[in-house]
């Protein structure tokens, strides 16, 4: 029988195999929310730097407070240091989420460069050792999102890393299938996710170039995966949760969106933020889903809600 931990995270992505990825300024509270109802029942936080969790500071606050109708979730914890990531991930562990991710995969140079994200793919073994430490330190389960490799094709570690990060007690892993010099360019490969669920015993969540209801599908069959994680295609179009679902499970297509219902997600998203930040930062934040308003409407309406500056303008042209 598998240990506990991993049955816990097996069990979540079998009863909800399609999940919202971690997002920079994109997956908050809010828009977790909004994906929740629209068919994403797990979800993971905007990733949380170490230092910022452990000072306990306001911005770390906001991004690991898990409401009440916000479960279930995972907090994201990203660092260069083994040491930081152990006892943010030990203050994470206090909001009791499903389960605490470590950010091995973000390829931004701002994080990589000093060794956060995916920099720890420069050292395998530093990796492995970081993973085994926190896993005996919290009381959760562990996982872990990373990508292929950092760098050339010709030298990808994710089979054995998949192996190796199983055997110190990571719970499940999610796996970006692009190395880290790729960024987002070119195509994700998901065979190197479905190497990696044939080697381990543990979930394997295939992530990138996950669009639509049909991607989702054709992953899960190609790759046997557990799960698929959908992230930027989520900001545009977070219908694709509902759409998914439906048809994984009733083999049936779903009308797209209205402009109506696009409007109303808008208007949903910047209620919810103009509440946690203020009007005038609310509004500002909700601007970066405005390609969630579709191709016609949102090219349209764009330069419009760019200049609006308070709630009751958006709500206008919204309304429009």
């Amino acid at each position: 029988m598998l240990p506990t931990r991993v049955l816990t995270v097996a069990q979540r992505l079998a009863m909800a195999p399609v999940v919202l990825a971690p997002m920079e300024d994109v997956t908050n509270a809010a828009f977790r929310r909004v994906c929740r109802r629209l068919g994403a029942e797990l979800c993971v936080t905007e990733f949380v730097r170490a230092e910022q969790m452990i000072a306990r500071s306001a911005l770390a606050r906001r991004k690991a407070t898990l409401a009440p109708d916000d479960r279930p979730t995972a907090i994201q914890v990203y660092g260069a240091d083994a040491g930081l990531l152990l006892e943010a991930a030990r203050i994470a562990a206090e909001a009791r989420p499903a389960y605490i991710d470590i950010n091995c995969g973000c390829w931004l140079p701002r994080v990589a460069r000093g060794g956060a994200g995916a920099g720890w793919l420069r050292d395998p073994p530093a990796m492995v050792e970081m993973a085994r430490r926190i896993v005996a330190a919290v009381d959760l389960p562990v996982t872990v999102k990373t990508r292929i490799g950092w760098g050339p094709e010709s030298d990808m570690p994710i089979v054995d890393l998949a192996r190796r990060l199983e055997d110190v007690g990571v719970a499940a892993l999610t796996i970006h299938c692009r190395t880290a010099a790729a960024g987002h360019t070119g195509d994700a490969d998901w065979r190197w996710a479905a190497r990696a669920q044939a080697a381990v015993s543990i979930p394997v969540v295939v992530n990138g170039d996950i669009r639509t209801a049909d991607d989702v599908v054709r992953a899960l069959r190609d790759t046997g995966c557990a799960g698929v994680m959908i992230g930027r295609a989520a900001i545009s179009h977070p219908w694709v949760f509902r759409e998914a679902s439906a048809l994984l499970h009733r083999g049936e297509r779903l009308a797209p969106p209205t402009d109506a219902e696009r409007c109303a997600v808008y208007a949903e998203l910047l209620a919810c933020n103009v509440a946690e930040r203020g009007e005038r930062n609310g509004v500002a934040v909700s601007r970066r889903h405005v390609s969630l308003l579709g191709p016609d409407l949102g090219p349209r309406l764009r330069p419009l809600l760019n200049a609006a500056t308070s709630v009751g303008a958006t709500r206008d042209l919204l309304s429009a």
